[in-house]
């Protein structure tokens, strides 16, 4: 009996744990999973600093000719105290000097005798960046279960910290079957095609941050789909595209249950890609994918994605729809849980013009695809309708306005 959509990823979830840890230095960790929480060990700034090229002053003695006598640059470590009548020339980073209350701007100043006159609006801390009020010493900086993007690994370096802890990342196997499939380095003849879904598949996994092994493309015989099997059998997942219907040379599953594998589901109700198998042997998931290329894709990212996010440790592991609103008034059939690829260009959804199950083209041209309930047969332009992103790149074509206001 097939299990709703709902329920496969809830089977996901139950039975996918997340990986071992490692150590890595903070330039080899952009793109992991953080597997530790950061507390902050220094504030930042670590000091009262000056956020101008200026002059260093007391509120005092706005309006007056101060008098100047030296400067102090970033990185200095100068013991000079400020007192009434004077001002140190001073340079954006430099630490405050004792008795300093605030900096005027160098645009701001006058000359006088032996000194710079200042204006007659001076307010205390003005121009001063405060020791800590970016990060105080003690605060949460990251969670476990982060992803590390480049602005993370800054809070990290901010902190001095030069290696963490991180869950490892998840190895993936991948094979399809077929004995009329060939890869594209290989002469294809009349009788045979190109395997479009490993490579479909092998990337979007390293995208999503999976180390990834071609095991190769298996015969539609039992024993070479079970030489393929135990071959990938070392890796926290192995998906396989093609062979899980019922057609006489379908032979995956049965391949699969020679190595003694715990079978959660093996249909899901879904337009296309209802023989989507999941399963286990021993500490290796099996994701089996139909082989028609666009329900293979549409499927992966639905199930696939779900099961690496679980592997991978990270703390956002469920997939996050987006409401937009439908472009066009939009026909299609009703009887099963459908997935409709297309693009979102940030404003609406506009459904690919067509696609089938067995094409590739839609696949390039998709960013994004929406799931609609079996007995939706309607969708008219302005309805609001939730994407799933494959791939999101705001740039565009055209130049367009980036002002909000």
């Amino acid at each position: 009996m097939a299990v709703t959509i709902l329920e496969a990823l809830e089977l996901i979830h139950e039975h996918t744990t997340k990986k071992s840890l490692k150590i890595l230095p903070i330039e080899q960790a952009l793109g992991s999973i953080l597997a530790e929480d950061i507390i902050a060990t220094h504030n930042l700034p670590p000091y009262d600093n000056s956020a101008m090229d200026g002059y260093a002053v007391k509120v005092e003695d706005a309006d007056n000719c101060v008098k100047v006598t030296h400067t102090i640059f970033a990185g200095d470590n100068s013991d000079e105290v400020l007192t009434s009548g004077n001002g140190i020339k001073i340079m954006t980073g430099a630490k405050i000097p004792e008795g300093c209350e605030c900096i005027v701007p160098v645009e701001d100043t006058t000359e006088c005798n032996n000194g710079v006159t200042l204006p007659n609006n001076l307010a205390k801390s003005r121009h001063i960046r405060l020791c800590g009020e970016d990060i105080k010493k003690g605060e949460s900086l990251l969670k476990s279960g982060q992803k590390l993007q480049a602005h993370q690994i800054t809070l990290l370096a901010s902190q001095g910290i030069s290696h963490i802890k991180v869950y490892k990342r998840p190895h993936v196997a991948l094979f399809a079957s077929g004995s009329e499939l060939k890869m594209h380095f290989e002469n294809v003849q009349a009788h045979q095609l190109y395997n479009t879904n490993t490579p479909t598949l092998l990337s979007r996994a390293e995208e999503l941050g999976c180390e990834v092994d071609f095991i190769g493309t298996a015969k539609d015989t039992l024993e070479d789909l079970k030489a393929h099997v135990k071959s990938a059998l070392n890796s926290d997942l192995i998906i396989t595209s093609g062979g899980v219907s019922v057609g006489d040379a379908d032979f995956t599953k049965e391949a699969f249950g020679t190595f003694d594998m715990k079978t959660y589901f093996d249909k899901v109700e879904i337009k296309p890609g209802k023989p989507t198998t999941f399963g286990r042997i021993n500490d290796t998931l099996v994701l089996n994918l139909p082989g028609n290329p666009m329900a293979a894709a549409l499927n992966f990212e639905l199930f696939g994605q779900s099961i690496i996010l679980a592997l991978s440790g990270v703390s956002a592991k469920y997939i996050n729809p987006i409401e937009t609103k439908m472009k066009d008034d939009y026909k299609l059939k009703k009887g099963r849980i459908t997935l409709v690829p297309g693009s979102f260009d940030g404003s609406s959804f506009e459904p690919c013009k067509k696609f089938a199950p067995g094409m590739v083209s839609p696949l390039a041209s998709s960013n994004s695809y929406i799931m609609v309930n079996e007995g939706v047969e309607f969708i008219a332009s302005g309805d609001i309708v939730k994407v799933m992103p494959i791939r999101f790149c705001f740039t565009n074509e055209k130049e367009m306005n980036l002002v909000s206001c």
